[in-house]
């Protein structure tokens, strides 16, 4: 007997997907939390007048015995994390701990929700969010606030913010592809290849809102300002934190702990995604075993790798959710057990294509996002030491560039050797390029007969109207000052292949061959 389909209700799975079904409180209720939230409310200011740490230093150590509700909880996560995040990365030095005052209570608000003590993935968008207007739709990006930021600007406000919108119109592909699932359980082929032919269309609808991101976050603001504060404490020797950070926690026995960065590898939904159509990821580098050619089960067998090594900072209920899924997913097999039916085949292979078109959009935002800011950061460093060594011809120079230091001064470290990373470790390009091209793996070869049904999807998505936002408009607004292009599918193929420098969120670190972790942005 088949083991039955997951009750989404009982992995706290909304109308509106893996966002809560109510949108965030912006304040804890209770006075008694009315320190945290007064330093959360005030991390721009603090940090610029490098007060930051004076002001956490300052906390009075706070019960979590006073949260009652889960979105209770889930404030408290949110402002720690922020406020954590600040102390270890707002000053030029990283701090490798944090006082009792915070690591105690985010210790226990991250036991309760089953999520690391670090700012992931739900801290920043998935319980960070509001409506402008609440009567209006959360899958508009022009309708949305961010609670809190690092920053106080409107380019970090919109790069959250477009990954919630993201989760919001992706909500109703969950519903669907569980109805694919149980129709497949009845051999129902009509009803499967409907199902994914509306997936298709609507992971193609994503794909174009993904590429908001241009609209008000520029590629200078992501890589310059914001990115430093996403990052973790694991592989961060080369950024000041060789151990990682340690959480006093009052034992005496306290031991450092290590956690990657924010990633949107930790969305739930991007990784539903995969495990509906049962698409494999491998850890970067590692080639297709071809005796897995063929799936002998239900979903792909689970490797060590990035991806799955993800799923540890997501929600606990969320997390369980994708295992009992990756049980049960039954698309992929249900296709090659029916190779003869070719509308299903090409329905199937539409959906690895879109979600595929979906990959390549995000290789693109990297590219301009991360990839050029660093060549631009590296030129400008070696033009400002060409200069100070012309101007101080006494002064031996060397052969080695400084190490690059971004608008805020936080914590730096030696160019890395090795090429582009995350805020945890992965190198960016090879991990996407592979993440996108395992996308592909499994098509079943019918999409070469119908590749202009594709190509309609790319122009039909551009005016997909998401049903809840039928009185609502895109903005127009520019993109954020800088040239965007119309990029090739494959246009980061063709990047030069000699190693560049690694800098990451908080400063530049080593990445060490077979390090597969770690990553921001990463879908």
């Amino acid at each position: 007997m088949l083991p039955p389909l997951p009750n989404l209700e009982d992995y706290q799975i909304s109308e509106n997907g893996f966002l809560p079904a109510e949108p965030p409180i912006d304040r804890l209720p209770d006075r008694y939390y009315d320190a945290w939230e007064n330093v959360a409310s005030n991390l721009r200011s603090l940090i610029a007048d490098k007060k930051i740490r004076e002001a956490v230093d300052e906390l009075p150590l706070l019960s979590t015995s006073r949260l009652h509700s889960e979105a209770e909880w889930r404030r408290a996560y949110v402002v720690l994390g922020f406020i954590s995040n600040s102390y270890i990365w707002g000053l030029v030095k990283a701090k490798d701990r944090l006082p009792q005052c915070i690591a105690i209570p985010f210790l226990e608000v991250s036991e309760h929700l089953e999520i690391p003590p670090v700012v992931t993935y739900a801290a920043c968008c998935l319980w960070n969010y509001q409506p402008i207007h609440p009567a209006g739709p959360i899958d508009m990006v022009e309708n949305l606030a961010t609670q809190n930021t690092f920053t106080g600007t409107m380019d970090e406000s919109w790069f959250y913010m477009v990954s919630v919108a993201i989760e919001a119109r992706g909500a109703p592909t969950i519903h669907l592809m569980m109805e694919a699932m149980r129709a497949a359980r009845r051999r129902d082929s009509y009803t499967v290849s409907e199902c994914l032919t509306l997936f298709a269309e609507r992971i193609m609808d994503l794909r174009e809102l993904l590429g908001c991101m241009y609209d008000h976050c520029t590629p200078r603001a992501f890589y310059f300002q914001i990115r430093p504060f996403l990052a973790g404490s694991k592989n961060m020797a080369e950024a000041g934190l060789p151990n990682g950070v340690l959480f006093e926690d009052g034992s005496g026995q306290e031991e450092y702990r290590q956690y990657s960065g924010g990633s949107n590898a930790q969305s739930s939904l991007i990784q539903f995604f995969d495990i509906a159509l049962g698409v494999q990821h491998r850890p970067t580098g590692v080639k297709k075993d071809p005796s897995e050619a063929k799936m002998d089960g239900h979903a792909p067998h689970s490797k060590h790798n990035f991806i799955e090594e993800m799923r540890k900072y997501m929600p606990g209920a969320h997390r369980r959710f994708l295992e009992h899924l990756t049980t049960v997913a039954n698309i992929r097999e249900f296709v090659e057990a029916n190779p003869d039916d070719s509308a299903l085949a090409s329905a199937y292979d539409e959906c690895l294509r879109a979600l595929s078109s979906f990959r390549d959009k995000h290789l693109q935002i990297v590219s301009r996002y991360i990839v050029v800011m660093s060549q631009e950061s590296k030129r400008k460093s070696a033009a400002a030491a060409a200069a100070a060594a012309a101007s101080t011809p006494t002064i031996p120079t060397t052969t080695t560039a400084p190490s690059t230091t971004n608008f805020l001064g936080l914590a730096k470290g030696e160019a890395a050797k090795e090429g582009l990373k995350g805020t945890g470790g992965t190198k960016l390009i090879p991990f996407l390029k592979q993440s996108r091209d395992e996308t592909m793996e499994p098509a079943t070869g019918a999409w070469s007969k119908t590749t202009s049904k594709f190509e309609s999807y790319q122009a039909r998505s551009r005016g997909i109207a998401p049903s809840s936002a039928s009185n609502w408009s895109r903005s127009s607004s520019p993109t954020g000052g800088f040239a965007v292009r119309s990029c090739k599918v494959n246009d980061l193929d063709d990047l030069p292949a000699a190693p560049r420098p690694g800098v990451g969120m908080a400063g530049n670190w080593e990445w060490e061959a077979g390090d597969d972790v770690g990553g921001i942005c990463h879908y």
